[in-house]
């Protein structure tokens, strides 16, 4: 898989599937989230400690199986308040004030991907 086709495939997606490792449990863990992609980097809200995340697009309605395109990633939180700011205004401007505002309620930190 070639991460310029997963960057495509996410220009079309408001939401992804994030797969992380549980620090305690070592489990497998994935859950929808929203995300704001710019050219090869990919911002997601609230941060989490994880280092390593796993990115899948996938089509509408294929919520329960992945059969869209993935690639693993390292993940860097940010805690810098005028670079989380900046963030919250890319979902803003993607998804609207009165959703971010809706779903989100802490703006302390933000993950930034690099996919290139």
């Amino acid at each position: 898989m070639k991460k310029n086709e997963l960057q495509d495939r996410l220009s079309r997606f408001r939401q992804i599937k994030l797969t992380v490792t549980g620090r305690k449990s070592g489990k497998i863990i994935s859950n929808p989230v929203w995300f704001v992609a710019e050219g090869g980097t990919l911002y997601l809200l609230p941060g989490f400690g994880h280092a390593m995340v796993q990115v899948h697009s996938q089509e509408p309605g294929d919520s329960d199986r992945c059969t869209g395109e993935e690639a693993e990633f390292r993940a860097v939180p940010i805690t810098d308040a005028k670079a989380v700011k900046s963030v919250i205004e890319k979902f803003r401007e993607k998804s609207g004030v009165s959703d971010v505002k809706k779903y989100y309620s802490k703006f302390d930190v933000a993950v930034v991907v690099e996919m290139s």
